[in-house]
């Protein structure tokens, strides 16, 4: 492998994004399973078995808890965020154990816990993890905070500049859930985007080519997209609007 291939990997590796949050739990699930070998997937299992015999909070620290501290070396780092995402469900977490988990956590156990948002609450109650994630300039919680949680509940204002965030910190928007729709005929969004253009410019600096990208999904004139396909908890499409 030269060392531009072994960048673009860990570049990849750095930014796997939304894809996670993005897939049903079944497949996540054999997808993970396929690719262990036979001693991470006995642990796997029985961590899911003890996440769904003990769920909760049951002393200073629940047995799964544990198991999430141990995913990476038990499952590889490659695995790790899944087998995280998949241990949180088994659990039943909700938004106080999801809170704990990210603020005690490392920066991967973070993560994972963005990525499980979509498919364990079904509420705006867990909004703040996702705005503390974004005010970081860490990229991997950039784009794990940018997935279909925040598409759903994040407000017009905060989702403005979660997507110029992005650009700022070269996460691609392809990691932006529902990209399409939110972005579709939104007039601010394209002012922002237009001076952000102009300030790169002047300065002498290149203008992303996502900006451009973008830019043209603001177009109101553009066919709007069709909704997307959402795999929440219980299945719901987000509902916002455009600030009038």
């Amino acid at each position: 492998m030269t060392h531009s291939d072994a960048h673009q990997a860990t570049s990849k590796a750095d930014t796997q994004g939304t894809t996670l949050a993005r897939t049903p739990l079944h497949d996540l699930h054999n997808h993970v399973s396929e690719r262990l070998g036979d001693a991470a997937r006995t642990w796997l299992d029985q961590a899911l078995d003890e996440a769904a015999a003990h769920p909760g909070s049951h002393g200073p620290i629940s047995v799964w808890e544990l198991r999430l501290a141990e995913a990476g070396r038990r499952c590889g780092p490659e695995h790790a965020d899944a087998v995280r995402i998949l241990i949180l469900h088994a659990a039943r977490a909700d938004t106080d154990a999801l809170t704990r988990v990210y603020a005690q956590g490392t920066a991967a156990e973070r993560r994972a816990v963005l990525h499980a948002l979509p498919h364990l609450v079904s509420g705006p109650e867990a909004l703040p993890l996702v705005e503390d994630a974004l005010r970081t300039n860490d990229t991997r919680l950039l784009a794990a905070a940018v997935g279909p949680y925040a598409a759903r509940h994040l407000d017009t204002h905060h989702w403005r500049h979660a997507v110029l965030k992005c650009l700022f910190t070269g996460v691609p928007v392809a990691e932006v859930a529902d990209l399409d729709r939110r972005a579709h005929a939104d007039a601010e969004l394209a002012r922002m985007l237009s001076d952000y253009a102009a300030e790169r410019t002047a300065a002498g600096r290149p203008v992303p080519e996502d900006l451009h990208r973008v830019l043209t999904l603001t177009d109101p004139t553009a066919t709007p997209p069709a909704p997307a396909a959402d795999h929440g908890p219980k299945g719901a499409e987000g509902t916002h609007g455009k600030e009038s």
